[in-house]
């Protein structure tokens, strides 16, 4: 048995989590893999609306196990306020017990916070556009060896080495920042949500993963942020700090690349980007205006309104490449419906790569929309003849097969081709 991925192929907010959700009967475990609280996986289904940030999306499956993998930087106090959430809407996960967490995963601290903010608020114009969640902070901490990880917290020393790791990144704000941080309130609420995460098996999650694919067990690796993001092929610097890409599940989770199957490319109809950074095929005008307001486009994490744009073959072409993926899904194909007319990006001119800082120029060509509300279709027979060509000319660009078409943000909307 092997484990199979989903991941984004542009820069996130692809639908994911939904996806995972739908996937995650068919598997033993769901695991992530990398990045923290700063992903934003929403999910929608019997009426409800659940946003994930740490935990998997397979959490709402009883029988399904979730796991935190070491490549994950983990925030306690994310955690704490993620399970409450979800406990009150009657998913007892420390009943369940279906999810466990890394011991070797890197513990994110509430000064990781404030070093982010400040860090980015020094950038002014040049902002990166981080989500201020800490993430950058954490992972440099875990680079320079001197982080804190989670089965430290079982240690009668964690709350002495916890104390002096955020006072060391006070005294870095008030020498680079000139900022004054009283970090008594911060420590307290901190070791708080620690006594939470104590009651969550605290595991060597490469076994536990390992073992159940030998036993037979499939195993599906969910991915946060996307592509385009990663850390060393994204459009850096306006990157996210980890591997975003198929590498990163090796890495994260402990899995050999040989014991990797099926890749699930996750991508819009359309493009979207929050934050800065080069986006070749944006539109600057009443028509992105209005794609953002019918698709929602706005951070599930940080609120801000994203970037929307023309969906990029150059870049989607790229993103196969690296992940080796073997499906591919659409999502959000609902949101371009009542369109006379589509534009794709096929090509930049004069040989421009969208990896550079510089925005590349694109080429379009125009398909024909298609006119009809789409979000009721459960049956691939009764799609619009303008979508199926859409649909075909994209699996012709990218040689990998659509399989699934979401045309609307509920579980049940969905598609299978």
């Amino acid at each position: 048995m092997k484990a199979d991925i989903v991941l984004g192929l542009q820069w996130g907010d692809e639908g994911k989590g939904k996806i995972v959700d739908i996937l995650s009967p068919q598997y033993k475990a769901v695991a992530r893999f990398h990045g923290g609280a700063n992903a934003g996986h929403t999910l929608i289904f019997d009426g409800q609306k659940v946003v994930l940030n740490t935990i998997p999306s397979g959490i709402f499956r009883k029988d399904v196990q979730n796991v935190i993998g070491t490549g994950v930087v983990f925030d306690a106090m994310a955690f704490q306020k993620e399970v409450n959430t979800l406990e009150g809407l009657g998913y007892e996960l420390r009943t369940w017990k279906n999810l466990s967490i890394s011991y070797k995963a890197h513990l994110l601290l509430p000064t990781h916070k404030l070093l982010d903010q400040f860090a980015e608020e020094s950038l002014g114009e040049n902002k990166i556009g981080s989500t201020q969640k800490g993430i950058a902070p954490a992972y440099a901490d875990k680079i320079l060896r001197k982080g804190l990880r989670v089965g430290e917290i079982l240690s009668t020393s964690f709350e002495k080495e916890c104390r002096l790791l955020m006072e060391a990144h006070a005294s870095y704000m008030q020498q680079a920042y000139n900022q004054t941080i009283d970090i008594q309130p911060l420590f307290e609420a901190y070791i708080n949500s620690i006594e939470l995460v104590r009651q969550f098996p605290i595991v060597d999650t490469e076994k536990q993963l390992n073992e159940l694919l030998a036993a037979g067990e499939p195993i599906l690796a969910e991915g946060a942020q996307a592509t385009l993001l990663d850390i060393d092929h994204g459009t850096y610097p306006y990157v996210t700090s980890s591997n975003t890409t198929a590498g990163g599940v090796c890495t994260g989770l402990g899995i050999a690349p040989r014991k990797i199957g099926e890749v699930y490319g996750v991508f819009k109809a359309y493009c979207t980007r929050v934050g800065n950074g080069p986006f070749a095929t944006e539109l600057h005008n009443e028509l992105g205006e209005a794609l953002r307001a019918k698709g929602q486009e706005f951070g599930a994490v940080t609120k801000r309104a994203r970037r929307v744009g023309w969906l990029d073959i150059p870049a989607l072409k790229y993103a196969v490449m690296l992940n080796g993926v073997t499906q591919l899904i659409m999502t959000k194909a609902d949101v371009l419906s009542q369109l006379d007319t589509i534009q794709i990006c096929t090509h930049y001119t004069n040989n421009q790569h969208f990896i550079n800082k510089e925005t590349p120029t694109p080429a379009y060509i125009t398909m024909e929309g298609w006119q009809e509300d789409i979000t009721a279709i459960r049956d691939a027979a009764a799609m619009p003849p303008a979508l199926v060509k859409y649909i075909q000319f994209l699996e012709n660009e990218l040689q990998v097969p659509i399989t699934y078409v979401s045309v609307g943000p509920d579980r049940a909307q969905m598609i299978q081709r």
